[in-house]
């Protein structure tokens, strides 16, 4: 639940690092609330969907800055299904291991 709350404290922030674990841990949470709330009508996933859509950029940005990327990779997204499985691609690879203009390693002096 960690990861959710960072999810949300770092609302606009789109010049850091994310992990893997925690891009892909606030993806299922979100995927979860969302089928959840499409369950009880439009409106609830609706506005849910407007609530998360800045800070769902957000961290794939971070999380493409983990990897070395730029954050304008997210534009791929626009591409259909080629852009959505190069970024994919992206955004399953492992943290960068060393220092980057983003940031250090936030896996740095983790045990995984």
């Amino acid at each position: 639940m960690q990861w959710y709350k960072k999810f949300f404290s770092d609302y606009f922030t789109f010049s850091t690092r994310s992990r893997r674990e925690e891009y892909w841990m606030v993806f299922l949470i979100n995927f979860v609330v969302s089928l959840l709330l499409s369950l009880l009508g439009g409106i609830p996933g609706l506005i849910y969907s407007l609530v998360i859509m800045i800070p769902s950029l957000a961290i794939m940005v971070r999380r493409l800055h983990d990897t070395g990327k730029s954050g304008w990779w997210a534009l791929l997204m626009l591409i259909p299904l080629l852009g959505f499985l190069v970024l994919l691609l992206f955004l399953i690879q492992d943290s960068q291991p060393e220092e980057n203009q983003w940031g250090p390693n936030p896996k740095a002096g983790l045990a995984n």
